[in-house]
């Protein structure tokens, strides 16, 4: 039977509270098995873009990475957030190793074509972009991988790739290795029936039942993408994918933390 592997995504919003991000990484270092943390950091790269007088464009959600602005992401994302996270990790026995895609050319990416808009510097994966082999010896070797929304496209240009997606495809590649689970943190409870009513929360969704969701109304918004996502890394291998609040990680392994979205 494989090893089990927990890929875990952390939301800005919670590394943006000192109080929540310090509860949630006191349950990821409790987290018992292997496992792996990806986080961005977006509302901390747009404070210290204005700072430096750099303007924050962004189109429909998305971050226009600009030259400029791929300096601020990087000094944030794979700097500042990364190491922040690391040594919170180390301060509470969890031997993380902090990285970017670049380092092991453990992720790599192609800078996105220009269609509508030029959205600059910033990376989409396809299936091979995840060195499985890299970062399982990492794994191997007693580390637990920190990894930052920052890629490379292997021919020495960093490139700004969203963080969900950089889960979901270390997710797919591990799983040929692990039995995997990959988890979104952010900070609400789960996927919930009535957006008004916290307490709400659908605990399990199949994929038949997503479609029926998804024609109520009940999921909309920009929860649709997020999981339209997660059936596709279930398709493709991932064992579940469970979306709930950072705060009940803890509740993980007895299968009570948020909506869980399986096979």
């Amino acid at each position: 039977m494989a090893a089990k592997m927990w890929i875990v995504k952390i939301g800005g919003n919670i590394i943006d509270h000192s109080e929540g991000l310090s509860r949630f990484l006191e349950h990821f270092a409790n987290l018992r098995g292997n496992k792996i943390l990806v986080h961005g950091g977006g509302k901390i790269a747009t404070r210290t873009a204005a700072d430096l007088g750099i303007e924050a464009v962004l189109v429909e959600g998305r971050r226009i990475t600009d030259e400029a602005m791929l300096r601020v992401v990087t000094m944030v994302y794979a700097g500042l957030t990364n190491k922040q996270l690391v040594a919170g990790l180390q301060a509470r026995g969890c031997n993380a190793i902090g990285l970017s895609g670049a380092d092991g050319n453990t992720i790599k990416a192609e800078r996105r074509p220009v269609k509508e808009i030029d959205y600059g510097f910033v990376g989409d994966l396809w299936p091979g972009s995840v060195d499985a082999d890299a970062i399982a010896t990492l794994v191997a070797g007693g580390f637990t991988p920190v990894f930052s929304a920052i890629t490379h496209d292997g021919r020495g240009q960093l490139l700004n790739t969203n963080a969900d997606t950089i889960a979901s495809a270390l997710a797919v590649a591990l799983s040929a290795k692990y039995d995997t689970s990959l988890v979104y943190c952010f900070e609400k409870r789960g996927v919930l029936r009535n957006i008004q009513d916290d307490n709400s929360v659908i605990p399990e969704i199949r994929a038949a039942e997503f479609e029926q969701l998804k024609m109520s109304g009940v999921i909309a918004d920009g929860m649709v993408p997020k999981l339209h996502n997660a059936f596709q890394a279930i398709a493709r291998g991932v064992s579940e994918v469970c979306i709930g609040h950072a705060d009940e990680l803890c509740l993980l392994r007895q299968q009570q933390f948020g909506t869980r979205m399986i096979r």
